[in-house]
């Protein structure tokens, strides 16, 4: 991986390789420390015979509202997500941070402020503590959020914990959050039917790791650079490959189009509403069935692999044979969350 070059560009947000080289270049150099290295989703803490979880996440996505959801809503799920993707759902409480520039619409800054709470309460969250700061017009584009959240685990789930063999499966359609996003930004016309699915998943993960318990080895939900970011960064950090089967992905009629009116494959789109996991293949019937139990994983599906392979690489297998997956270097969907 080559280092981040002499300036920030758009594709170091991007969540692929070039905000890999970005963080391990500038934020990671000189850092010893195992657990800031293994870039986890969070950080655990040993917690009597239990875990605490914590994690820190900003969002300034563009625009603000958008069909399905709006950036307060994003805010608490993606940090509820991402303690979840460690294994941590038992949410002990959230804090937040609200940058806004002078002139922002007092209204909409109530909507945003409605929505967090409405995300909380789906959550099972308390968000206990801010900070608010604002900035002179023209020196912020609207909003900005960050949120801090910590929760307890029985078991910290690490994304280096993909075995050869196991099952990959998604919780749900592919590409939903990004298109809606980009729609609403570009005023495509596309109509509700393509809508964001920004979800606090803390609860359908409890379902899946009641039912897989230890079989579940590693999650990730595919936010920043979609399904092929996510599963190349399972793969690098566990020595595996992935191979996918092309037939077995989800996506709704909607998104399918639009991702073909846009030319945009949607593998690299973000979702914020859906995780991916590795489990063991005797587990896995057991866990699709938990997750589809469930109102957020009613289309969960095994869509691929671990495989025996280079570290990192993802395959898609078509059925004509097969393509592998890249991570862009550019990033063809910029604030998207």
């Amino acid at each position: 991986m080559s280092g981040p070059g002499d300036t920030v560009r758009l594709a170091h947000g991007a969540g692929g390789e070039a905000m890999r080289a970005l963080i391990e270049d500038v934020f990671l150099r000189g850092v010893v420390d195992a657990e800031a290295r293994a870039m986890d989703d969070g950080a655990a803490i040993p917690f009597g015979d239990r875990w605490l979880v914590v994690t820190t996440d900003a969002h300034v996505v563009q625009p603000a509202f958008f069909p399905g959801g709006d950036i307060g809503r994003l805010s608490v799920c993606g940090t509820v997500n991402d303690l979840a993707m460690m294994g941590a759902t038992e949410l002990v409480a959230l804090t937040a941070t609200v940058i806004v520039e002078e002139g922002y619409s007092i209204a909409d800054l109530r909507r945003v402020a409605a929505s967090m709470r409405a995300a909380c309460d789906e959550a099972g969250a308390r968000l206990l503590a801010g900070d608010t700061k604002v900035m002179r017009k023209g020196e912020l584009d609207g909003l900005a959020l960050s949120s801090s959240g910590v929760a307890l685990a029985d078991r910290v789930v690490r994304g280096g914990g993909v075995r050869a063999g196991d099952a990959i499966l998604i919780t749900g359609t592919i590409g939903d959050h990004g298109l809606a996003v980009l729609g609403a930004r570009h005023q495509l016309g596309l109509g509700d039917a393509l809508r964001s699915d920004v979800a606090p998943l803390n609860g359908l993960v409890r379902a899946a790791l009641a039912a897989g318990g230890d079989a579940v080895h590693a999650m990730k939900d595919p936010t920043r650079g979609g399904v092929t970011s996510a599963l190349t960064e399972l793969a690098r950090a566990s020595g595996v490959a992935v191979r996918l089967d092309e037939d077995a992905l989800p996506y709704t009629d909607a998104a399918r189009a639009a991702a073909e009116l846009l030319g945009i494959d949607p593998l690299v789109v973000a979702n914020e509403g859906k995780a991916l996991l590795a489990v063991a293949p005797d587990a896995a019937p057991r866990v699709i069935a938990a997750l589809r139990a469930h109102p957020l994983g009613a289309r969960a599906a095994i869509i691929g692999r671990a495989v025996a392979g280079e570290p990192g690489e993802v395959v898609l297998d078509t059925g004509f044979g097969t393509r592998r997956l890249r991570e862009r270097d550019g990033d063809p969907l910029p604030r998207i969350c």
